[in-house]
């Protein structure tokens, strides 16, 4: 057992890490994550910080391993927002925390698992502790490309690339990991195209694999512009349960601690002082659910780009494995009813109303454009 078991299909990376982990004097203190969604840049980032608090380098079971994996670790700081931006104050209480010696452990170990959703005035906080970080310290940041922090950040930092690892390797830690039957592990690993998070949820949640079918049904039900219209409300409303049912429990629990916090109980009358926190933690609750919606509608475009994309590998006699080899006939349909232009214009339109949603957009709005692309022309 190590602690990069987790880290799947990247030998390049370990070899990297590994290497960094046993020089110790030599080591950087500011590294930069880079992959794109579901290649792991997390879990890498977990493993290598327990490595570098291990006395082996990484065994996977002595303390320092299991806690830092777990995310316990006294020299372990671990940022991921379920908000679209880090806070300005949150980066300056790393940045504190980054000018602490180890209380115990061999490093003061910083992790920014969403290093690209920080503002550029936020960023710049960080730039003093990035650039000259203290000689117990080290930083990793993690972003889906090196284009999506600024320049100045990246150019302070050692970068390591991830790559989505190859679907069979995804496969084998469901069987291994999850205990997941061969056949549905390959199918959700297909599905989930390699991403690991993804293909777990996948594999032990059937109403998942359920909504992901009603997904893709949508690419054939949509004839016209009216089908159009009721899909993406279909669609919107899908995400907004689903952004309410994963945060509503969490966000009940948090406005309770607070106030026990403050020492008030729930339906009672708060000074303005008070009531200015719950009014921002209500206001962060929002942000979040924002966030989740926009995360649930991309995924499912994402979904949707992937049956299309089997539909123009059908189109154009391709000799490749279908994502989607599940929906193989509704591919055929598809594939049989149009052309491969109208199918790049279709995803096209998929790839636009993404891009919407990443502006601001209202997602109903982006979400209905989209689908009337979709229907069948002329």
């Amino acid at each position: 057992m190590s602690v990069w078991d987790s880290v799947v299909g990247q030998e390049h990376v370990i070899d990297v890490l590994q290497g960094a982990v046993a020089e110790p004097r030599s080591m950087t203190h500011s590294w930069l994550f880079t992959g794109p969604p579901g290649s792991g840049r997390s879990v890498a980032a977990r493993a290598f910080a327990a490595a570098l608090q291990c006395e082996a380098g990484g065994c996977g079971h002595c303390a320092a391993c299991t806690t830092t994996l777990g995310g316990t670790h006294a020299d372990l700081t671990v940022v991921a927002t379920d908000k679209v931006t880090i806070g300005i104050d949150e980066v300056r209480d790393l940045v504190g925390k980054a000018a602490r010696r180890p209380s115990g452990g061999r490093w003061q170990v910083i992790v920014v698992e969403d290093a690209d959703r920080m503002l550029e005035r936020t960023t710049n906080v960080l730039l003093k502790s990035i650039e000259e970080p203290p000689p117990h310290t080290v930083w990793i940041l993690c972003a889906p490309s090196t284009q999506d922090v600024l320049p100045t950040i990246r150019s302070r930092c050692r970068s390591v690339v991830l790559r989505i690892p190859p679907v069979e390797a995804v496969a084998a830690l469901l069987e291994d990991r999850d205990a997941v039957d061969p056949e549905t592990a390959l199918e959700v690993a297909r599905a989930a195209q390699s991403h690991i998070g993804i293909a777990r949820r996948l594999a032990r949640d059937p109403d998942a694999r359920a909504r992901r079918t009603e997904t893709l049904e949508i690419a054939r039900s949509i004839r016209g512009v009216g089908d159009a219209v009721v899909a993406a409300g279909r669609l919107v409303a899908v995400a907004q349960a689903e952004a309410r049912s994963s945060t509503e429990e969490r966000d009940a629990q948090e406005k309770a601690a607070l106030l026990r916090a403050l020492g008030a109980e729930a339906g009672q009358t708060l000074p303005p002082r008070l009531r200015s926190q719950v009014s921002e933690l209500e206001r962060d609750q929002k942000r979040r659910a924002t966030r989740f919606q926009r995360d649930v509608l991309d995924r499912a475009m994402l979904d949707l780009l992937s049956l299309y994309r089997d539909v123009l590998v059908v189109q154009l006699g391709g000799e490749v494995d279908l994502v989607n080899e599940g929906m193989s006939a509704t591919v055929r349909v598809i594939a049989e009813d149009s052309t491969p232009q109208q199918t790049l214009r279709r995803m096209d339109a998929i790839g636009q109303a993404r891009e919407r949603l990443d502006a601001n957009v209202a997602p109903l709005l982006a979400v209905e454009a989209m689908a009337v692309s979709l229907r069948p022309q002329g």
